[in-house]
């Protein structure tokens, strides 16, 4: 049962509150989410590295009632090490099970590396080792910093668009940061799957409070 119980999120952006609470009204309205929102968590990853936040993380996972979800891809790595799930890993997972060349968009240079890493580690896993085209979009960054999310959705949707058609042998793209996630409704009709992390991640840790 989940009903009374609690999942801690863990985000570097004031818009995934809200995000991830529609998500949880859809899938399961009784479960009590609780939102921690360090935006300068971020810039002191980008700035120092994610290793500088290591212990501050660590305490807030330990003192968090509940599965504990990392929304910051960026710091991915330091949160799963002191027990959070990332909010990446389950659509990494999805992206394995493709059994083709994938293509990774994202939009914070911070985030590519732990990002090609964990899919590396999916592909691994599933024992289907395949190419990774990285589709690098810093420039819109700024349209998310400001709030402009629809206009933001739509550029990262053309330049995916775009990319899956240039490259012809795209099997699956993934939408590496949760913040892209608006971009995959306006990809619907693309011939090959787009998926974004929100809703398949909070499944996953639905599933870890249900256990």
């Amino acid at each position: 049962m989940t009903a009374g119980m609690t999942i801690t999120l863990l985000h570097t952006a004031e818009a995934h509150r809200v995000r991830f609470d529609n998500i949880r009204d859809r899938i399961n309205p009784d479960m009590t989410l609780k939102h921690v929102v360090r935006p300068r968590w971020l810039k002191k990853a980008q700035d120092d590295g994610a290793a500088a936040l290591e212990d501050e993380i660590a305490g807030v996972i330990a003192r968090a009632p509940g599965p504990v979800l990392c929304t910051c891809t960026t710091l991915g790595p330091v949160a799963e090490s002191a027990g959070a799930m990332r909010v990446d890993w389950p659509m990494m997972r999805a992206a394995a099970q493709a059994q083709g060349p994938v293509l990774m968009a994202f939009c914070l240079e911070s985030t590519y590396a732990p990002s090609l890493a964990l899919l590396e580690r999916a592909l691994a896993e599933d024992g289907t080792p395949q190419k990774v085209y990285p589709l690098p979009m810093p420039q819109y960054w700024p349209l998310f910093e400001a709030g402009e999310t629809e206009a933001f959705d739509a550029v990262i949707a053309g330049e995916v668009r775009q990319a899956v058609e240039t490259q012809g042998d795209v099997a699956a793209v993934v939408l590496a940061q949760a913040s892209m996630d608006g971009a995959a409704a306006r990809l619907e009709d693309l011939n090959v799957p787009v998926l974004s992390s929100p809703e398949l991640a909070l499944r996953a840790v639905l599933d870890v409070a249900r256990g």
